[in-house]
């Protein structure tokens, strides 16, 4: 496949929340069910997103959170299947990689139900120790929230 007219983005304001949506419903599964208003938060709080477009048409994506220097997450990875086996994906990671809100982190984790491979290919390694998981239901009666002190209000 010649991808020499494809294209890279990391600007936020050009997602076509409509095609992103597409994106997941055709090859994520487990992303089919998310919405626009919810797609729109998430990408809100990610830094960075990156697309990849095929002139005006969205064939992937892939978004991460970090706090810049210890840790970061990289979140919903995805090619569409019509361009997969071109090494986009590899790119598409790489790409997040060496952002620079990612490139000094220290540890960069992910999840991947059926693609351990493709990431161990990247660089990465399966780690069961650290991983933990709390889904987090709407609770029936809110808990008691402590309240909070500015540092000033301690006597410092």
């Amino acid at each position: 496949m010649d991808c020499r007219h494809i294209q890279f983005c990391d600007c936020k304001s050009k997602i076509d929340y409509n095609q992103l949506q597409d994106l997941f419903r055709l090859g994520a599964f487990w992303a089919k069910e998310r919405n626009i208003e919810d797609l729109r938060i998430a990408i809100a709080n990610s830094e960075p997103v990156i697309s990849i477009w095929d002139e005006g048409r969205l064939i992937g994506f892939a978004r991460a959170t970090s706090d810049g220097i210890y840790r970061a997450t990289i979140w919903d990875v995805v090619i569409h299947p019509d361009y997969r086996g071109a090494g986009l994906g590899r790119k598409l990671v790489e790409t997040v990689l060496s952002h620079p809100r990612m490139s000094r982190v220290e540890r960069v984790y992910l999840m991947t139900t059926h693609q351990q491979r493709f990431y161990e290919r990247i660089g990465f390694e399966c780690n069961a120790s650290t991983t933990m998981l709390l889904y987090n239901q709407p609770l029936t009666s809110p808990l008691p929230t402590p309240a909070l002190q500015s540092q000033n209000s301690l006597g410092e």
